[in-house]
């Protein structure tokens, strides 16, 4: 039996309205639960790009991204494994403020995270992490002890290592389709 592992998958296409339920609806179809997805602008004018993380086996992966690039409005999918790619989460965190003026363990706690304060109020601070999920959560742990307002962590993002497979098909897209 195939091997269930944690994918990203990396769809570049134009900005179009409705691409996203489109590509959303057929991951969902196949009954495949999104970990984390963020879309954002590319390196490339005009072309956007989708960061979708799953947990699934190859073969599910592989048929998924060759179901995406049929999309109208998609330029291509890839997908990768963590192996190939550095990411990245942001995570910001809402904690009561006098949890910070009672004692210097709060300010300990945020340097031993690698944590910053974005922002101070009477009632709250605000505390960014920017890392994996599980150094995220790991934080979040450790605030639920003096307290937690609120707490949002980002999708992923992620550049991807392997750089000629990608410059290629997209010089390749630029090329056939006047792109950029």
């Amino acid at each position: 039996m195939e091997e269930i592992r944690e994918y990203t998958l990396t769809v570049f296409s134009e900005n179009r309205t409705g691409l996203l339920t489109r590509v959303v609806g057929n991951i969902t179809k196949r009954h495949i639960n999104i970990e984390s997805l963020s879309v954002s602008k590319s390196s490339i004018e005009g072309i956007h790009r989708f960061t979708i993380v799953m947990n699934l086996t190859e073969t599910r992966v592989r048929k998924l991204s060759a179901q995406i690039d049929k999309q109208v409005d998609v330029l291509k999918a890839f997908y990768y494994t963590n192996e190939e790619m550095v990411y990245q989460e942001i995570a910001l965190y809402k904690v009561p403020s006098q949890a910070f003026f009672k004692s210097d363990d709060s300010e300990a706690l945020v340097r031993k995270h690698n944590a910053r304060i974005l922002r101070i109020e009477p009632e709250y601070i605000v505390i960014e992490k920017t890392g994996y999920e599980e150094e995220t959560e790991a934080l979040l742990q450790a605030l639920r002890k003096i307290g937690v307002y609120e707490f949002v962590r980002s999708g992923r993002v992620a550049i991807i290592k392997p750089m000629e497979r990608l410059n290629t098909y997209l010089s390749e897209m630029k090329k056939t389709h006047k792109i950029g």
